[in-house]
């Protein structure tokens, strides 16, 4: 279990993460939309996560969304740190009704994040869709982790962004289960 607690003058955010004991979530930010996302991510990726996050949303919600990524990224790239070897690589091909997204992780210790995302509407409820890669720009560099993310097609923008939530949970659960051989097989340098 990991434990993390960032404090800045624009967000509060609050996470503990268990990767092995799943079980329910409990999501709570000021944002409606993000919390219904963060419960899908960590329902198919068997994760638990338990998340604590308020901004300054009167002033944007960019702060909240990124801020809440980096936390988690960070909370991940400890289970790496921690462990004696990780699998490294996951993937996942999502549908939802009219959408497909795609997501291959790379949890090597390299912040990169490929977004190959256009959304069908501007806004799903009352975020702006467009916030969402703020997110997974904080998830890539705190988890120092390459994340490459594609919606293949879509007719609506809740399906396409819940699918690619779903997605990145369960490629991230594939990245990092547990490695026989310990970290030196995760490399042909022998190290990450």
């Amino acid at each position: 279990m990991i434990e993390l607690h960032r404090v800045s003058k624009e967000t509060n955010v609050h996470v503990i993460l268990d990767m092995d004991e799943p079980g329910k979530s409990s999501i709570k930010t000021e944002l409606a939309f993000l919390n219904h996302m963060l419960t899908a991510m960590s329902f198919h990726g068997r994760f638990r996560l338990n998340l604590v996050a308020t901004g300054d949303v009167d002033v944007d919600p960019h702060h909240l969304i990124e801020d809440t990524g980096l936390v988690i990224g960070s909370a991940f790239e400890q289970v790496r740190l921690k462990s004696d070897g990780i699998k490294r690589y996951g993937s996942a091909l999502i549908p939802m009704d009219d959408a497909l997204s795609e997501v291959v992780v790379d949890a090597g210790g390299r912040p990169y994040l490929c977004w190959n995302v256009n959304w069908a509407q501007p806004r799903a409820g009352n975020l702006d869709l467009s916030l969402l890669r703020d997110f997974f720009w904080g998830l890539a560099t705190g988890g120092k982790m390459n994340l490459h993310l594609s919606v293949r097609y879509s007719e609506n923008g809740h399906h396409a962004a819940e699918a690619l939530f779903k997605a990145v949970g369960f490629a991230i659960r594939e990245a990092y289960k547990p490695n026989q051989g310990g970290t030196a097989r995760m490399s042909t340098k022998g190290i990450i």
